[in-house]
């Protein structure tokens, strides 16, 4: 177990930075279509190609799934990483023409320091087609991919993933680029709200403190304009699922983001799941091992929300928001 989402069979990920940019694509690539569905809980959301993802819509099964920064510039990144399997031959058949099935979303990271000045075209269909290129079972964490320039309301936010199995035998791991207007971490100290799910020390090993310091649950945010957030997630396993059972698979998979982040799904974000299954291991019983899934997907969720910040790194600009590692050290 790599403590990736690359864990559950079939799925590789890949992420193209920008330095300079201070923004960046990750995408997440299926051997195999996958079935897959979405669930947007913030108010500020920015999405491509989410309604056929409906239980009840045509397409059946996606090839990819793409997390951008850029804000709505960013959304072309899903056009990068369809260049990047139009090429192989990969896609949605209708008669002779193959339409790969690429949902997206994107994060706001425009007011990081980093240089927007781009001309007439963002570079994040290009930066689509190389995250695409780089696809593979080992990534890196922290300040790379989609979680380049994210934030969080006091620390540097991050692209964070972990796995864990259920109860009932499945694989489930998730990515996210954490970019919230809330915070992660408890209070103005090191711990974070994710502590009573952490494995191994995977983020600090520091556990909550105790007790709750009174001013902890009077929430900090950014204090930034709708939409200038957003943490957005995929989350995949190895069960057979339909697309009904993706989608509550998704609404199940936000009590991670609830559980890692305070406040989260205000008006301020744009906070969105998606879930994919590769069907590589059907269910026995479907209302207990879809109720086993939820909760392994939101131990995955919440851990990997930790673990993008506490391996993030600061942005080299004035006034960027610091890394945990800054503060705290390793």
């Amino acid at each position: 177990m790599r403590n990736l989402i690359t864990d559950v069979d079939g799925v590789r990920v890949g992420n193209a930075t920008d330095p300079a940019l201070a923004s960046g694509v990750t995408a997440v690539l299926f051997d195999e279509p996958a079935v897959a569905s979405v669930d947007v809980r913030g108010g500020g959301p920015g999405t491509r190609e989410t309604d056929l993802l409906a239980p009840d819509s045509t397409v059946g099964a996606i090839h990819a799934l793409t997390l951008s920064g850029g804000s709505a510039f960013g959304i072309d990144a899903t056009t990068g990483v369809m260049a990047f399997l139009a090429e192989r031959g990969i896609g949605f058949a209708v008669g002779a023409a193959r339409v790969p099935i690429v949902p997206g979303a994107v994060l706001f990271d425009l007011l990081n320091g980093g240089d927007k000045a781009w001309g007439r075209f963002p570079p994040h269909r290009d930066l689509g087609h190389a995250a695409a290129e780089a696809a593979g079972m080992d990534f890196a964490l922290g300040s790379v991919g989609a979680g380049t320039g994210a934030s969080t309301a006091r620390l540097k936010g991050g692209l964070g993933s972990a796995s864990a199995v259920s109860a009932a035998g499945h694989t489930v791991g998730a990515v996210v680029a954490v970019n919230a207007v809330g915070s992660v971490t408890v209070g103005d100290g090191p711990h974070f709200w994710a502590a009573p799910f952490e494995r191994d020390g995977e983020f600090g090993g520091l556990g909550l403190p105790s007790p709750l310091p009174p001013p902890t649950l009077s929430p900090v945010i950014k204090g930034v304009q709708a939409g200038a957030n957003t943490t957005i997630a995929v989350v995949a396993t190895d069960a057979a699922l339909t697309k009904a059972q993706c989608k509550r698979l998704a609404v199940m998979a936000h009590d991670g983001l609830a559980r890692a982040i305070w406040p989260v799904h205000t008006p301020l974000d744009g906070d969105t799941v998606f879930v994919a299954a590769t069907g590589r291991r059907p269910l026995v019983d479907p209302i207990t091992d879809m109720t086993w899934l939820g909760v392994a997907a939101v131990d995955a969720l919440a851990r990997a929300c930790a673990r993008g910040v506490f391996e993030a790194t600061a942005l080299p600009f004035v006034d960027a928001k610091p890394a945990w590692r800054d503060r705290w050290g390793r």
